[in-house]
């Protein structure tokens, strides 16, 4: 795994135009998202651990079922008496004395009402699912920012490279002029000089293009788990994105991983609190035993004793020391922090989105800037070179219109990657960020799936059911919060 991985990485660095030869092929955002979603290993791991806790429901509802124990036991003894031991008529018995015996018991146990406790058990693991499942689409969302990320750095960078070479070559074609024009006099040593020294520099700066290009590469491999081909150039999000910043507030309210979990997170102490408060409560359970117990050795099963024993038996907690309305209060204070926490991610979520949004405005009004400036460079550029050929520029002049050709046009491949980047991280506080929502062709990764395998398992019966309504009459359910349906970026 380690080599493939090593592998993969040199090849991120060869790709990058650093004299390694490799196939390239075509690549698009949807089927970059696609591989990361079904392989990513951040995402795998956080699936697992949701199944994991999807186990938790099935341990809290044991509380309702039977429990069946069996123990089996055989003993010998061996008795010395100094003098012998007295026995009818006089007679000492000397020798030691053996016995042995052999026991089997069956203990039976089944809840008929627990105080509210199973109950608050099973709620706070229907809680802890549900927070559960908001992490791992906050995770989800994170993962396929990461993504999306690499993928358009990795195009800004391919982008850049291409214009630092296309400098490059520029530049060494105006040194050529220099040189020439030089050598019939028309102009001077210095002017050749200042062309020898911006190849210089922009020799530089396609080896650092290069190398920026390999990191991203490196890091595009890293989260998606293959190299970039030919990236296509990535589709519109105008799709899943709001009309205004006040309906982001609104979707993120309903929808935003973080806000839901802590809601979520709020509920299950709740459940807890009122665990706490169940241990003041009595508790009546059925109790039956069966049991065998005789000689061991000779065995003779049809002279061993058998007991049965059938118990009703009510437990009334009385007296604790304190114990148990120290653990209320504490579990109060706990709910109290859950409950500051959902007001606390809140107020996050309404912080990111405004940045993000701010950042999306500015990048926006960005591109429209960068654009002229771009159109505004390219003609400079070209009319400095022109007046160059008629002696109305100097060299130095036609420098520094490349340069400034070549910043703009820097400057509008970077303006579109920070748009696209600002839109994301609105999306992702949003609650929108998923891979359906993305690319609709690809299956969904449903959690309830695997929970909705749990509700009827092995150690199952039928009367838990009853017994469940019984116990959680006081005790209040966790309430999952509806989620509006989110528009998916087309095709």
């Amino acid at each position: 795994m380690f080599n493939s991985r090593r592998g993969a990485l040199l090849a991120a660095v060869c790709l990058a135009g650093l004299g390694c030869a490799a196939p390239a092929f075509a690549e698009t955002l949807a089927e970059a998202i696609a591989l990361a979603y079904d392989s990513n290993p951040t995402l795998q791991a956080q699936r697992a651990t949701q199944r994991a806790l999807d186990e938790g429901y099935v341990q809290a509802r044991t509380g309702y079922r039977p429990t069946l124990s069996a123990s089996v036991q055989g003993s010998y003894s061996e008795t010395r008496t100094p003098g012998g031991v007295p026995q009818s008529g006089g007679v000492r018995l000397f020798g030691p004395i053996e016995d042995n015996s052999g026991s089997a018991t069956f203990n039976l146990t089944q809840p008929l009402f627990t105080g509210g406790r199973t109950a608050a058990a099973v709620s706070a693991a229907e809680a802890d699912i549900l927070t559960g499942r908001e992490n791992l689409r906050r995770i989800e969302s994170q993962v396929l920012a990461n993504v999306i990320t690499a993928y358009v750095d990795t195009r800004r960078d391919i982008e850049a490279l291409r214009i630092r070479q296309e400098n490059v070559r520029v530049l060494e074609r105006q040194l050529e002029e220099s040189k020439a024009r030089f050598d019939v006099g028309e102009i001077t040593r210095t002017d050749v000089a200042q062309s020898e020294a911006r190849l210089a520099a922009a020799q530089f700066q396609f080896s650092q293009a290069q190398s920026q290009l390999a990191i991203s590469r490196a890091n595009y491999a890293a989260v998606v788990g293959q190299n970039p081909g030919d990236l296509a150039p990535e589709p519109s999000l105008a799709a899943l994105m709001p009309t205004d910043v006040a309906q982001a507030f609104d979707a993120a309210e309903n929808s935003s991983p973080q806000i839901r979990g802590a809601e979520y997170t709020q509920q299950a102490s709740r459940a807890r609190l009122a665990g706490a408060r169940a241990e003041r409560m009595p508790s009546l359970a059925l109790r039956g035993t069966v049991g065998w117990r005789g000689q061991a050795d000779p065995l003779e099963t049809e002279d061993y004793a058998r007991d049965v024993t059938g118990a009703a038996v009510l437990t009334v907690p009385l007296f604790t020391g304190g114990l148990t309305n120290s653990r209320v209060r504490a579990q109060i204070e706990r709910n109290n922090v859950d409950r500051i926490g959902v007001e606390t991610a809140r107020r996050n979520v309404l912080q990111g989105l405004t940045q993000s949004w701010s950042q999306l405005i500015a990048a926006r009004a960005n591109i429209g800037s960068s654009d002229e400036q771009v159109r505004a460079a390219r003609i400079a550029a070209e009319g400095t070179r022109q007046e160059q050929q008629v002696g109305l520029r100097t060299t130095l002049d036609v420098l520094n219109a490349e340069q400034e050709l070549r910043s703009a046009e820097l400057a509008q491949v970077s303006a579109r990657r920070d748009e696209y980047v600002a839109a994301t991280n609105v999306l992702a506080l949003m609650g929108r960020l998923e891979a359906p929502n993305l690319t609709p062709t690809v299956t969904r990764y449903d959690p309830k799936t695997n929970f909705s395998k749990l509700r009827f398992t092995w150690g199952w019966v039928p009367w838990e059911e009853p017994i469940a309504i019984v116990d959680g009459v006081l005790t209040p359910k966790p309430v999952e919060k509806p989620m509006e349906a989110a528009p998916t970026a087309p095709k």
